[in-house]
């Protein structure tokens, strides 16, 4: 079968390796054919090679819509035939984060095509517990469930009330998903803001939100503007930015919530009496667990969050080496490729 390997940044090459056949199957795996591959943020930096916590070569691909072949034996709940999204974050150790339920950080986390070869590739072997079959989405709308999982995760962390009003910064896809379900939670208000206007009026068009802030010297003051001289109670920064992760620190409103969902390789700093002052509390999210995976599967059936905006580019398999490196231009301005094998 083909699969196709990130030798090292910026350079693919296809392989051909002997697939994986139902008899290879362990206790509680799954044989599955892959069908659809979302490419996300992860792929692109490891492509330009500023991806934390990654290795090379590496078989990319996380966001995942499949189709079950064949089960080993000790699986329940899914059947051959279904259609299913995957949740790529594999512990392979009970530790201290995983028995209380915090599957999403463990503190030996795997990540597919991260830490272990990913889907990128026609076939792959994986355990049938972290498959969510869906009879109603489409396999497009299964390899979107992970992604929109980060938002959902993020806003659960966040626990927002009807009172709180929010800020996302930074609307590429994880933002988009963080501003659909800011609003599914019942947040008063949701703002978003960021350094590319279309992208904003992407966001505008697409899912609605109260107010739009290019990200400036002047942010705070038309974020005030905006919010009859408040501050946002929740600010989601979404954008894996030094600058823009510690500036979000003065968007906040007294007492407020600030949660660090992009993430980059450096350092974080802080004016301590400020964030005393403030009493400000600051979390970081990452990754999902299956409860998120449920809550988006659940929400996308019942139409409280769209799926429509989110695919702005598609390709075949085999056209992925040639047009990777235009999904990295801004010009090209992809929100979601989706990548059909």
């Amino acid at each position: 079968m083909k699969s196709l390997v990130l030798d090292k940044p910026g350079s693919f090459s296809w392989k051909e390796i002997t697939p994986p056949q139902p008899e290879d199957l362990q206790e509680g795996e799954a044989l599955l054919k892959v069908r659809r591959i979302g490419v996300c943020g992860t792929d692109l930096h490891a492509f330009d090679g500023s991806q934390p916590f990654f290795s090379y070569p590496r078989i990319l691909g996380h966001e995942l819509g499949v189709e079950v072949l064949a089960l080993g034996t000790g699986t329940s709940g899914i059947n051959v035939g279904d259609i299913c999204a995957i949740e790529p974050y594999r512990n392979p150790s009970q530790d201290h984060a995983v028995r209380r339920g915090k599957t999403n950080c463990g503190e030996n986390l795997q990540v597919l095509g991260v830490h272990e070869d990913g889907g990128m590739q026609e076939y792959i072997r994986y355990p049938a517990s972290l498959l969510h079959s869906s009879d109603t989405l489409s396999l497009d709308q299964l390899a979107l469930v992970e992604p929109m999982g980060i938002g959902c995760h993020a806003v659960n962390r966040a626990q927002i009330q009807p009172d709180d009003t929010v800020l996302v910064i930074g609307v590429g896809p994880i933002g988009l998903g963080t501003v659909q379900f800011a609003k599914a939670a019942g947040a008063a208000q949701v703002l978003a803001m960021d350094i590319n206007p279309e992208r904003l009026a992407y966001l505008e068009e697409q899912v609605g939100i109260d107010g739009s802030i290019l990200a400036s010297s002047t942010a705070e003051a038309d974020i005030r503007s905006q919010l009859g001289g408040d501050l946002p109670t929740v600010v989601f920064d979404v954008t894996g930015n030094a600058g823009s992760m510690m500036k979000a620190f003065e968007y906040v409103a007294f007492g407020g919530k600030l949660v660090y969902i992009g993430l980059f390789i450096g350092d974080i700093h802080f004016h301590d009496p400020y964030f005393h002052k403030k009493e400000l509390t600051l979390l970081a999210s990452r990754n999902a667990n299956s409860r998120d995976f449920q809550q988006v599967l659940s929400y996308i059936s019942e139409g409280k969050v769209k799926t429509d905006p989110w695919i702005t580019h598609r390709a075949r398999f085999e056209e992925v080496p040639g047009l990777f490196p235009t999904w990295k231009d801004p010009k090209s301005q992809v929100m979601k490729a989706m990548i059909e094998v």
